[in-house]
């Protein structure tokens, strides 16, 4: 049986603290673990969806921004609880829906960390959309209205770019072979392992401002 003096004293040092562990609630508790447990349950507090889940937060400290998210000091926490659950509602009421690395950018978390779960959420589909996949709402209405949306944005958006590691093995081939034609240089890295379009080859080598030469016919002959 917890005092109840000792409980609001606890509660007032929780506030000031505004995210705490179960270690430290039990210290200022003095009691055991379960008990801790029990009392967080009662006072429906938070627990981050990240660091494992060790941080606690009262539900009136947390402010939350627009797609319900909080962060404090490395902990974050969301208004629609579990990862899982925060994810289907970010997804959900996106308006062009996200692909992993977008869903990460906004929780805050390297997306391969969670990417095994976004396969088992309900609530989502999954579509390839230009060689990565996209998660959009799984009602129809919605999900057609965030499909159009994200193909319009894509028209808008300038030419993409390969990542940077196939940026390096492109232009490092380029270094190699500079006057080989973009075609040849899709074979070589394709021998390597490395399936890079045309399309993405000759995007970064414009970006770079890397004149794409071809051999000369006129003087091979010489």
């Amino acid at each position: 049986m917890i005092n109840p003096e000792k409980e609001n004293e606890t509660l007032s040092v929780f506030r000031r603290s505004r995210i705490m562990t179960i270690t430290k609630l039990a210290h200022h508790l003095d009691c055991s673990t379960p008990t801790v447990r029990n009392r967080l349950r009662n006072w429906g507090a938070l627990t981050s969806y990240n660091r494992n889940g060790r941080f606690y937060a009262l539900a009136n400290v947390a402010k939350f921004d627009e797609n319900g998210l909080w962060k404090y000091k490395g902990a974050f926490f969301s208004q629609w609880g579990t990862l899982k659950h925060t994810v289907r509602h970010v997804v959900r009421n996106s308006p062009a829906g996200l692909d992993a690395s977008e869903i990460g950018r906004l929780v805050g978390l390297p997306h391969r960390s969670f990417m095994a779960q976004l396969r088992k959420i309900q609530g989502l589909r999954r579509e390839k959309y230009e060689k990565r996949f996209v998660y959009y709402s799984d009602e129809e209405h919605t999900y057609r209205s965030q499909r159009s949306l994200r193909t319009e944005e894509s028209k808008k958006m300038p030419k993409r770019l390969p990542s940077d590691a196939e940026a390096i093995f492109i232009l490092v081939d380029r270094i190699k072979h500079s006057d080989s034609s973009v075609e040849q240089c899709a074979k070589r890295l394709r021998k390597k392992g490395k399936s890079i379009s045309i399309v993405a080859i000759r995007n970064i080598l414009e970006y770079h401002g890397i004149e794409k030469k071809t051999p000369d016919i006129s003087s091979s002959g010489r």
